[in-house]
C-alpha cells in the first residue's frame, strides 16, 4: 500500500456522472473520494456507519436530517450513524467520505 496520495490529482468528472475513487480501505476506515459533476444529486439516504464529508473544491448542497448545509471548499460536515442525507452539485464538486467501522 502507498503512504501517500495526492488527492487533487485524483479528481476527475464525468459530463453527466458521479465517479467514486477509494482511497483508504481497512477494517478501521472507509475513505474514498467522490466527484460529482454539475447539475448531479445523489438522492437521500443513510449510512449504517458514522463519518464526515470534506469538501475540497466546488460548491452544492449537503442535506443532512433536513438542513442544508452549504458545500464549498474547506467545509468539513460531521454524520451520525443512520443519519438521512441527500446531495446536490452546483458545479463540479469534490469531497472525500470518511466512514468509521
Amino acid at each position: 500500500m502507498e503512504n501517500f496520495k495526492e488527492i487533487r490529482k485524483m479528481i476527475g468528472y464525468s459530463e453527466q456522472g458521479i465517479l467514486s475513487k477509494d482511497i483508504l480501505k481497512n477494517n478501521k476506515l472507509n475513505v474514498s473520494l467522490f466527484c460529482m459533476a454539475k447539475g448531479t444529486e445523489i438522492s437521500e439516504h443513510t449510512s449504517t456507519k458514522q463519518g464526515f464529508v470534506y469538501v475540497i473544491e466546488g460548491r452544492g448542497i449537503f442535506n443532512l436530517e433536513g438542513e442544508d448545509i452549504e458545500m464549498k471548499p474547506s467545509v468539513l460536515i460531521f454524520m451520525e450513524e443512520s443519519a438521512v442525507h441527500s446531495l446536490k452539485a452546483d458545479e463540479n464538486t469534490a469531497f472525500l467520505l470518511f466512514l468509521f467501522n
